[in-house]
């Protein structure tokens, strides 16, 4: 079953160049440690809430946008070896000395796939961090099941939502903050995948219309869940602007 290790970065507005570099220098050795996709999508439509959102998650400045990502593993198994060798890589160690972002406010974890409707592609994605309780995780799925086939009947490429697993507490942020979690609650790492924009803005207006997406009360706080809508910039698995950042580095 996919794995997925799911990212919030903060990011400064004007570093989208410098970032796409950096992901550019970590692909080669993502690849080489198993990550099966890398996925990274820079902020679009991502609105303010009043009680979560997306900045707030990662403490972001004025002059900070926010970077969705997701790794993907064949199995949490993978994933762990990965991570080994993550840390015991020297040229892993010496990319995180000079990082264009405030890593210590980057959050991640890892999250178990729980509904994967469809293949991913495509240049938008739609990105959710939900707080939900443990006894209501059946019914949780349930209601993602019926709106999956809904938003895949207007053209979604993909929607995935996956289980907290290991998700760290963090000294400044992290996921379980960034919803205000309860102890009783797991937290959620969800995401869609769209063929465009266009394609993305067309469909929500009717799907916000569409009488099927209204199944009564749903099985979280909808009050603490954020969402927003984020432009892929980098997709391993059929993206080629990844090869043409990588090969902007100077030697």
């Amino acid at each position: 079953m996919t794995y997925f290790e799911g990212f919030i970065t903060p990011v400064p507005a004007t570093k989208r160049e410098d970032y796409l570099r950096h992901a550019g220098k970590f692909t080669p050795m993502a690849q080489q440690f198993g990550i099966r996709r890398m996925v990274e999508s820079w902020a679009d439509e991502v609105p303010h809430g009043t009680v979560t959102d997306f900045y707030r998650a990662v403490q972001a400045k004025d002059d900070e946008t926010v970077v969705f990502s997701f790794f993907e593993y064949p199995s949490k198994k993978e994933r762990d070896a990965a991570n080994e060798k993550f840390m015991s890589d020297t040229a892993m160690a010496d990319m995180m000395k000079d990082m264009p972002f405030d890593a210590k406010r980057m959050i991640m974890g890892g999250f178990e796939s729980i509904l994967d409707s469809g293949e991913g592609g495509g240049g938008y994605v739609n990105g959710f961090i939900a707080p939900v309780p443990n006894d209501n995780k059946d019914a949780y799925i349930q209601m993602n099941e019926r709106h999956a086939s809904i938003f895949r009947e207007y053209g979604a490429l993909r929607y995935a939502q996956a289980w907290g697993d290991d998700v760290p507490d963090g000294k400044l942020t992290d996921f379980r903050r960034a919803v205000k979690a309860e102890p009783n609650e797991t937290v959620v790492f969800a995401f869609i995948e769209w063929p465009s924009k266009q394609v993305n803005d067309a469909a929500w207006d009717k799907i916000m219309k569409d009488e099927r997406m209204q199944p009564g009360e749903a099985p979280f706080d909808g009050k603490r869940m954020f969402w927003g809508g984020f432009e892929v910039i980098v997709d391993t698995a059929s993206d080629p602007r990844i090869a043409a950042a990588a090969s902007a580095i100077p030697a």
